[in-house]
């Protein structure tokens, strides 16, 4: 009989999170995840990646934004973008409709490397989430940062 913890078993929902993104990123090879896109002609949302460059431009234009970082508590403490709200990505399904309650809002999505930000993206997409873009990982943000 199997005797898993907590941990192992959200060690093998987060592998199957994984697995299940790199099958809809094999299925959907018509559509460029390497550039943004906009919603397909029936207003369903669809994954879009972008630049650090290109998000701190939206972030910059005025225009209202959520940023959200998907990474660990521990994670965030240590370093993080300005003005980020925590989730961790393995809370999103639990926690997306109470606090990121406008399924239109503009939604910047970041991790450390970017595996967890295009999980995020892909879960905020398939819940109705119509305006979400994966920045990627902090690793690659050129610009300021704070921590504590």
């Amino acid at each position: 009989m199997w005797n898993l913890s907590q941990r192992h078993i959200k060690s093998w929902t987060f592998i199957c999170v994984m697995i299940l993104c790199a099958c809809v990123f094999s299925a959907c090879s018509s559509k460029r995840l390497d550039a943004p896109s906009v919603p397909d002609s029936d207003n369903t949302a669809v994954y879009q990646k972008i630049t650090a460059k290109e998000a701190k431009e939206m972030m910059d234009s005025g225009k209202p934004y959520i940023l959200l970082d998907v990474r660990t508590n521990e994670e965030y403490a240590e370093k993080r973008i300005d003005g980020a709200l925590l989730i961790p990505n393995y809370e999103i399904a639990e926690r997306a409709a109470v606090e990121l309650p406008d399924q239109s809002a503009l939604i910047l999505v970041y991790c450390r490397s970017g595996g967890r930000s295009a999980a995020a993206a892909l879960e905020l997409i398939g819940m109705g989430y119509t305006n979400v873009y994966d920045l990627g990982g902090i690793n690659n943000w050129p610009f300021e940062t704070v921590s504590g």
